[in-house]
């Protein structure tokens, strides 16, 4: 592949590419479309169960806490992550290869690592919100107001933008003479960089210190907020509190485990031309997935949610 690259530079024979095309999963579309009406389910599942956890939490004002304002923002940007990606899969397993013009395909790959970078951040803070309200519950109130929640989730966003904008668009502005056929179901950075005629060692680098540093300083604040939480839990007299204080803490546990252990495997490898075949199977985790079960994750065993969402439905009932 370099010697590739490098032959083509030396002929300065450059051609625009104008259009990419998304290879998809050519080793079983056959079941194009079996796998069609599969995928469109589960992102019809995880659109409806985002949705509701959305709508609940701002019709309930028993929900109107800081930590279902972190979930409902979570939800919300679940369903942008997710629309960024599976329409387009769904067209690659009905039709086969889908070509995807150059800007629509990097808007798509900022959309995608800028909420994906976004959704990391926020499970730091929602971390941060249950570490505050296990480990110093009578200053719970004060610290984590509607200011605060305001300004955390406003920051998460700023950051991410603040760091994936310039690789993305140094990215767009490298050169793309052939071949223009991504190995992926969508545009992601990593495949792009890939297709790349230019020499993007300083790319693939700047890439993967960017994904170590997001994944890492959310990891390591939840690693901390989860450490104290464990020992503040530990301490607990009753065994009934003890129970309470873990079931709260575990649905976001679940959700962290599926998110980091995929982007990790996706992301964190400073040659982002390996393992480009298997990243596709990872991806559809973090894509089809941890989406799908998120909202399940979090209101299996949340009792003041089930109140919610039967109250919500006897409305319904009532108002036809």
């Amino acid at each position: 592949m370099m010697m590739w690259k490098e032959m083509s530079m030396e002929m300065g024979n450059w051609t625009t590419v104008q259009e990419f095309t998304l290879e998809g999963f050519p080793a079983i579309q056959h079941l194009g479309k079996v796998l069609f009406f599969v995928h469109l389910l589960a992102y019809l599942a995880s659109i409806a169960g985002n949705a509701v956890i959305v709508t609940i939490t701002c019709a309930d004002s028993r929900l109107h806490t800081p930590m279902y304002f972190f979930l409902s923002i979570f939800s919300f940007f679940e369903c942008c992550f997710i629309s960024a990606v599976i329409p387009k899969l769904l067209v690659i397993f009905l039709s086969g290869k889908q070509t995807i013009s150059f800007p629509a395909c990097f808007i798509q790959a900022f959309v995608f690592v800028f909420l994906g970078a976004t959704g990391f951040l926020l499970i730091a803070v929602m971390s941060l919100d249950r570490y505050v309200a296990i480990c110093k519950p009578l200053h719970y109130p004060t610290i984590m107001n509607l200011k605060t929640c305001f300004l955390l989730v406003t920051a998460c966003f700023a950051l991410a933008f603040t760091l994936i904008t310039g690789p993305v668009v140094t990215v767009s502005q490298l050169s793309f003479c052939g071949p223009h056929v991504i190995p992926h179901f969508f545009c992601d950075i990593g495949p792009l960089i890939h297709l790349s005629c230019s020499d993007t060692r300083s790319v693939e680098m700047l890439a993967f210190v960017l994904a170590l540093f997001i994944l890492l300083t959310s990891l390591i604040i939840t690693i901390i907020a989860y450490s104290n939480i464990v020992v503040t839990i530990i301490r607990l007299p009753s065994a009934k509190e003890k129970q309470k204080a873990f079931s709260t803490c575990s649905s976001h546990l679940i959700v962290l485990s599926l998110m980091y252990s995929s982007c990790v495997f996706i992301y964190v490898k400073p040659k982002q031309t390996n393992r480009l075949d298997s990243n596709r199977e990872a991806a559809l985790v973090n894509t089809v997935v941890t989406p799908l079960l998120n909202p399940v994750i979090y209101t299996l065993r949340n009792k003041q949610v089930h109140q919610a969402l039967r109250e919500m439905m006897c409305r319904i009932k009532i108002s036809r």
